[in-house]
């Protein structure tokens, strides 16, 4: 499986590996340099396609929520519903979409992975995937980053979601790439479009600003739910993506608890004053346990026709993922208190039970994830 950052293009490559602090693996290096290299051309010649206005039958709707809440499994059901979605050659060669992509499809295809790195999931050729890493191959901006060159570990990952020490022209830069890369998904989909990534649950009143009418679903999880799993989620991706060795002294729960409260502080900020038919927030446990009803709130609220087309393929899609089964980690009896400390005012603001009013210590079976 190459390395995600494969998809970069020159510019953004050499950036990305100055801006991290260099590399220690050279053979990956070297290859990833090489598909850059070699892509060139294509990744010149399509960046003079034209492209539409990245509204196909309506502005995006956008899936926030932090990672490992749910916000997966509801842009899958999206998209088994017929919304447009951006797939997995989108994202390894976000520059080369119309060109070389479509000659080396098959190719592309038989190399991913049978599920993601992080969970169960199945990766399959049309499995509708987050664009933060077509993003990364696309823009200096990027939480992958962070990721890739873990020696600026925390400072990548602020950079990348929050966007700080970015001036205005940075800024400016990240839109007008955001922007192509939607209307270019949108071109590709030919249909209206839904985009999910937990990063723009840190960026809801810019979206709402490039995107006039665009619609927003928040997804929450049990926090303790959300932190179980993050551990996993950078232990795994560390494992596969990191270009430097990873510094033994670093805070991967420092790094979760902080980025967390920073971004639900964000969202609940700028969507304080948002409703219906534009904004909608619901609880994971209501998509897991009751599927339909939940995509049912969402088309309501929102004003989005169409369930009753849609929801064959939400069905279809919910028997075919029935036996999928979650990771399952068990949290250590000190975590409470660090919870609690930490992120007590979320548990409280989203109705969960702090951690430290359950033995969380004799879960015995963990917590699922």
């Amino acid at each position: 499986m190459a390395h995600p950052l494969s998809g970069a293009d020159l510019a953004t490559l050499t950036a990305a590996v100055q801006d991290g602090g260099g590399v220690d693996d050279r053979r990956a290096i070297l290859a990833i340099a090489g598909a850059a290299l070699g892509r060139a051309p294509f990744t010149l010649a399509e960046r003079l396609i034209s492209l539409p206005a990245p509204d196909v039958d309506g502005p995006p709707l956008f899936v926030l929520g932090h990672w490992r809440s749910g916000t997966t499994h509801l842009y899958n059901l999206l998209a088994a519903g017929g919304w447009g979605y951006v797939p997995p050659v989108a994202v390894g060669m976000p520059h080369e979409i119309f060109t070389l992509a479509r000659l080396i499809r098959p190719l592309l295809e038989r190399q991913l992975p049978e599920t993601r790195y992080i969970d169960n999931i199945p990766v399959t050729p049309t499995a509708p995937q987050e664009d933060e890493i077509a993003i990364a191959n696309m823009s200096p901006l990027s939480f992958y980053h962070g990721l890739y060159f873990p020696r600026r570990f925390d400072a990548l990952i602020d950079r990348g979601v929050f966007l700080d020490g970015i001036d205005e022209a940075g800024v400016a830069r990240w839109q007008a790439t955001f922007r192509r890369f939607v209307a270019k998904i949108a071109k590709q989909q030919g249909r209206r479009l839904a985009i999910k990534n937990p990063v723009y649950t840190a960026r809801p009143a810019m979206l709402a600003a490039m995107f006039p009418g665009a619609k927003f679903i928040h997804i929450h999880r049990d926090p303790l739910d959300v932190f179980l799993s993050m551990r996993n989620f950078y232990a795994r991706l560390l494992e596969v993506m990191a270009l430097q060795t990873v510094p033994e002294d670093l805070d991967v729960d420092a790094t979760i608890l902080r980025v967390y409260d920073r971004m639900m502080a964000t969202l609940t900020t700028e969507t304080a004053q948002w409703q219906a038919p534009d904004w909608v927030e619901l609880p994971y446990t209501l998509l897991d346990q009751q599927p339909l009803e939940a995509l049912g709130l969402i088309y309501e609220t929102l004003a989005l026709p169409g369930y009753d087309t849609a929801r064959p393929g939400f069905e279809r899609h919910l028997e075919g993922v029935k036996s999928y089964a979650k990771n399952r980690f068990a949290p250590e009896p000190a975590l409470a208190a660090k919870l609690d400390g930490a992120w007590g005012r979320w548990f409280d603001h989203f109705g969960y039970a702090r951690p430290g009013s359950t033995a969380i210590g004799d879960q015995s079976m963990g917590r699922s994830a």
